[in-house]
């Protein structure tokens, strides 16, 4: 059993802690991070991509930016909802009382995540109806950009496994296309690295998704 199965096992709160250093959270984009090794997917989300860009507004680094904030302002306590099958832990988080997936959602840099939960849909209505944030324009949504830039990454791809596994000092890191990294990245097979054909393939083989903060 590995070590967040075994956290699973354990209690149904997944952390309290007293207080949350710079040192022991990994921010990857403004719905997941890392806190105390543990990667956290926050239920009933969706953040944009970091990297992608709302117009001319980088909506993706402000909404990394936010979840930072929230995640440091305070003592956070996440309840384990489950595993989504991508070494992630489904959670719902609190920092001081304080919902952090309706915090994102109510100012604008998440909408809720209506296919798996719909935990945040009135708070994404006073969201729209103030016209904040995404809701400031008809912006591309997190899910519609990943499929679009799966579907350009996936014709150009051996057997049409888009994912790129590298090898750097950082460790084994896998880019999905809508990485800001992903094109940038070079896979060398003689290296080690590959391709695979879904994020559960690359975190079953040992590979991680990268943090930006």
């Amino acid at each position: 059993m590995n070590r967040v199965n075994r956290l699973l096992a354990v209690t149904a709160i997944l952390f309290a802690t007293t207080d949350v250093a710079l040192s022991q959270v990994a921010i990857v984009d403004g719905d997941t991070f890392d806190l105390h090794g543990v990667r956290i997917r926050l239920n009933g989300i969706d953040a944009p991509e970091f990297g992608q860009h709302c117009g001319s507004w980088d909506c993706g680094a402000d909404a990394l930016d936010a979840l930072e904030h929230l995640i440091l302002s305070g003592p956070v306590i996440c309840e384990n909802l489950g595993d989504d099958g991508y070494g992630r832990v489904i959670a719902r988080c609190a920092v001081e009382g304080k919902d952090i997936g309706a915090a994102m959602v109510s100012s604008g840099l998440a909408y809720a995540f209506v296919k798996y939960s719909e935990d945040y849909v009135a708070v994404e209505a006073a969201a729209r109806q103030s016209g904040i944030g995404l809701w400031q324009d008809d912006f591309q949504r997190p899910w519609d950009f990943r499929a679009e830039k799966w579907a350009s990454a996936e014709q150009e791809a051996p057997d049409g496994c888009p994912i790129k596994g590298n090898i750097s000092d950082n460790g084994q890191i896998y880019h999905a296309p809508w990485s800001p990294w992903y094109k940038k990245t070079r896979i060398n097979e003689a290296k080690g690295e590959r391709w695979f054909c879904s994020e559960a393939e690359a975190v079953a083989a040992g590979w991680r998704a990268p943090r930006w903060r």
